[in-house]
């Protein structure tokens, strides 16, 4: 999805009030029961726990579109902290209101929620997105409405960019590192593993063009060659087909592809690839967009019955905060399962909301940015513990919160450094984490 314009997203924002019952109306769960039990007004694509006071903060996350099947892995873990600080006396002596949105993957629904939130719901911090094209379009909203937004998982380098230029005014942070250190990992992994030809093809938005711009820098500085550099190949994310990208991707022989995609469509390009017979022998990367459990299944088997995935490798953000144990537990208590990917981050991110506002002493989004990086990486005492460090806080402490996916030290451009997992597709089509990198 191409970037959306700076007059665009304007246009979206003076506009989407007037669509919003179409696009994200007022929410509810279905019995127009909210998770904690409170009564939500209903409507289509969001949730709604209500308080008549205290901190109000959203959730922009996609449980629809292309990037769903990530975006269902993570979007329980807001509720799950909002649930938990509740339990312990809430924020600023009252509990927490939470408004969740589904953003669709899209820019104009993002850009529509974002809207929403911040003009009718007057949410003073929001987690989200995860789809760096929706938070481009959601930040250049967020901020004029001085609403704190922190993204779990949008990962473009055109958010350090922007943040350097002082286009976000502190109302940006993000729990995910930026692509210019996933692009570095997995540029380091393809030459230890002795590739030297590399081709790309990146869905077209931030996300691809950013990443396929840090992996084509770093690779080359390492020695290696990227064989389509004259002629990068990026799909339209609107695509029914992706015949003519899977043959240029993938010719001029190539020891790998990286494929920079989403799972919904990159399983139908990774499919046109293997039905042109231009993967045999072709290492196939991958990277954060794909890793969910369905995708092998999406992309499905070959003639052979074999997965079409079978031996591919990529990199995703990692978690190995101090706080990763605590929160394993509490979602198999609460859940019955295992956390998906980013769902620690967007724990995080949400905990970073939250602490700051206490630290604050307002509910608001000014305040939740004038203390957002104190509580997650200055001087005070270090805490896993959510409810431990709003108790501090109260007490008129400082701290330093530990998270579940990292120490999250969020620096003046709202960036965090991170590990990346490295996975693969066995032969069952399962995927697999088989080692963890520290870009260097």
């Amino acid at each position: 999805m191409k970037k959306i314009s700076a007059a665009l997203t304007l246009s979206i924002a003076t506009i989407a009030t007037g669509f919003l019952v179409g696009a994200c109306g007022d929410s509810s769960t279905p019995n127009g029961t909210a998770n904690n039990g409170t009564t939500a007004t209903p409507a289509a694509n969001s949730t709604t726990t209500s308080s008549t006071k205290g901190l109000k903060i959203g959730s922009l996350l996609p449980t629809t579109g292309d990037l769903a099947s990530v975006g269902q892995q993570m979007v329980g873990s807001v509720p799950l902290l909002v649930d938990t600080v509740n339990a312990c006396g809430g924020v600023n002596g009252e509990p927490v209101s939470l408004v969740q949105v589904d953003d669709q993957t899209d820019p104009r629904a993002g850009a529509a929620g974002m809207t929403k939130l911040a003009t009718l719901d007057k949410v003073a911090g929001v987690v989200g997105s995860f789809a760096s094209s929706v938070s481009s379009a959601a930040v250049s909203i967020a901020t004029p409405n001085k609403v704190m937004l922190v993204s779990p998982g949008s990962t473009s380098p055109i958010f350090t960019e922007k943040a350097q230029k002082g286009d976000y005014k502190g109302f940006w942070a993000r729990t995910a590192p930026p692509d210019t250190y996933q692009a570095l990992a997995l540029a380091q992994l393809a030459r230890k593993k002795g590739f030297k030809r590399v081709s790309t093809v990146v869905i077209n938005n931030d996300y691809g063009v950013g990443f396929e711009k840090a992996f084509v820098q770093t690779f080359e500085k390492l020695g290696g060659t990227i064989v389509n550099k004259d002629k990068p190949v990026r799909y339209d994310p609107k695509a029914q087909t992706f015949d003519t990208e899977a043959a240029a991707a993938f010719a001029g022989k190539p020891d790998a592809v990286l494929a920079v995609l989403y799972a919904e469509t990159g399983s139908l390009f990774l499919k046109a690839a293997y039905q042109q017979g231009v993967t045999k022998g072709v290492q196939i990367l991958l990277t954060d967009g794909v890793k969910s459990p369905t995708f092998p299944e999406q992309v499905g088997k070959g003639s052979d019955g074999k997965y079409i995935l079978t031996g591919a490798i990529g990199t995703v953000p990692g978690s190995d905060g101090k706080a990763l144990e605590a929160f394993n537990k509490l979602w198999k208590d609460k859940k019955g399962s295992e956390p998906g990917e980013y769902a620690p981050q967007a724990w995080d991110a949400a905990a970073l909301l939250i602490l700051a506002a206490e630290a604050a002493k307002e509910n608001t989004g000014v305040g939740i940015a004038s203390k957002i990086r104190e509580v997650a990486g200055g001087s005070g005492t270090e805490v896993t513990d959510v409810c431990e460090g709003l108790k501090l806080l109260k007490d008129g402490k400082k701290i330093n919160y530990q998270g579940a996916s990292g120490n999250v030290d969020v620096d003046a451009n709202g960036d965090v450094v991170g590990v990346y997992d490295v996975w693969t597709v066995g032969d069952d089509g399962k995927i697999k984490v088989i080692d963890q990198v520290t870009p260097k």
